[in-house]
């Protein structure tokens, strides 16, 4: 049925376009403001200038049945395939062209857009826009918006199988999936142009199953209170030099945000790293494992789930020179004590909350792991071997070994924002079975 009302949308189009009704334009495609009091998730859906715009209707269509907010945005270029009338009427809502559409309804239209997503979709994206998107331009309304949030984005590509199979798109693509999109693959069969081949766009239903999928992730972690740990400590041997390691924190603050999108409400404690605090969660900045400890256990009373990614200095100097050490006066030896263990001592109070730790080794990793896994109590340990060139520390990808009482799995090479989502989908199950 749905087809059926698309196949007769599309018949109409030149009867519904608003480029040929002005006044209509006005009405249509002011920018849209969300009632405080709209407890709907929102879906973003951006169409770009493609003959198969007019399959988006079906998308829409069934989100708006699911009970979504869709909020469409088109390129100018989708206009001239269905007209923004047709979408008004399917979501009761605004339809967006443009970046100057309506100020005075939201002075900055495209951030209020961007932080109201929940999911933006982008059905169909041409090669055009995937370029856009990929290397970062924002020129118009849809991929402003794109850049501007935080929201996970889901892009259902169509095009002629040419431009589909060209390495520039290839590479493109893999460049919004590394940053964590998901990419709902086009179909084969014959395309608009008369070409055979790759470049249709998916089925309606793949594409709404992936955005189903994001929006299920949306509020999964809604009331959960989480502590993570990121980055190094540095251990002070005088006034300018420090015992420390090469972690980024990358992948605790990746966490921290994609848990904070979730709906939990997170504590991050952060060694010194040069990441911006991530959006959504309260950082608290600290350098020595002391003070890192401090700050965790400060939390941990409110805590339900902690993920300890922080590479945490083992040793430091016993005695640290107020003053900067001079070449010549150097000692020979440093004398240095243990640190406390951050992870063993929440372990020790641990009751009922959830514990995952990470485990940098680089050799026996697993044996390693599994040893920590036991020693600290801990509910799931994440190991990753960082002698791996180009992965672990200082990298944007990883690829680790998920170890619990019962066995390990492994997660292939990915993107650290990909991880924290697939690490974070494990903690959500977790969390239901108890």
């Amino acid at each position: 049925m749905l087809a059926k009302a698309c196949d007769n949308l599309r018949m109409t189009l030149d009867s519904t376009h608003l480029a040929s009704s002005p006044g209509l334009a006005e009405e249509t495609l002011a920018a849209p403001l969300r009632d405080p009091d709209d407890a709907r998730k929102t879906v973003v859906l951006g169409v770009t200038g493609c003959i198969a715009a007019y399959k988006a209707c079906e998308v829409v269509r069934a989100l708006v049945k699911d009970g979504h907010r869709v909020v469409v945005v088109m390129t100018e270029a989708a206009t001239r395939f269905v007209g923004p009338l047709t979408f008004r009427t399917l979501t009761g809502e605004p339809v967006v062209t443009s970046l100057w559409d309506d100020p005075d309804a939201a002075p900055v239209h495209h951030i209020s857009l961007a932080e109201e997503a929940d999911v933006i979709a982008l059905v169909p994206c041409t090669a055009n826009v995937i370029a856009k998107v990929a290397g970062g331009t924002a020129d118009d309304m849809l991929t402003t918006t794109v850049l501007a949030s935080e929201a996970p984005l889901v892009v259902a590509p169509a095009m002629n199988t040419h431009m589909w199979r060209d390495e520039l798109t290839q590479a493109n693509v893999e460049t919004l999936r590394t940053r964590g999109a998901i990419i709902v693959e086009p179909g084969t069969g014959d395309l608009a142009c008369g070409d055979v081949g790759e470049g249709r766009l998916a089925p309606a239903e793949e594409i709404l199953d992936a955005i189903r999928t994001e929006l299920d992730r949306c509020g999964d972690l809604a009331g959960v209170r989480m502590l993570v740990t990121a980055g190094p400590t540095y251990e002070p041997l005088d006034a300018v030099r420090f015992l420390g390691n090469r972690s980024s924190g990358r992948t605790g603050y990746a966490i921290a945000e994609e848990a904070a999108r979730r709906g939990a409400r997170v504590t991050l404690v952060s060694g010194p790293t040069a990441l911006p605090d991530p959006f959504g969660a309260s950082t608290v900045r600290v350098e020595t494992a002391a003070e890192m400890l401090d700050a965790a256990l400060a939390a941990y009373d409110d805590i339900d789930v902690v993920i300890a990614t922080a590479a945490v200095s083992d040793f430091a100097p016993v005695d640290a020179n107020a003053g900067k050490i001079k070449k010549g006066d150097a000692p020979a030896t440093i004398e240095l004590a243990p640190t406390e263990d951050i992870l063993a001592r929440l372990a020790a109070d641990k009751g009922e909350r959830l514990l995952v730790g990470f485990a940098a080794e680089t050799s026996d990793v697993s044996a390693y792991a599994r040893e920590k896994l036991q020693r600290k109590s801990l509910d799931l340990v994440v190991a990753n071997d960082v002698s791996l060139p180009g992965l672990g520390f200082g990298s944007k990808r990883n690829r680790v070994v998920l170890i619990d009482a019962h066995g390990e799995w492994e997660l292939p090479e990915m993107d650290k924002r990909m991880l924290a989502r697939e690490l974070l989908d494990e903690v959500v199950t977790r969390l239901a079975s108890r």
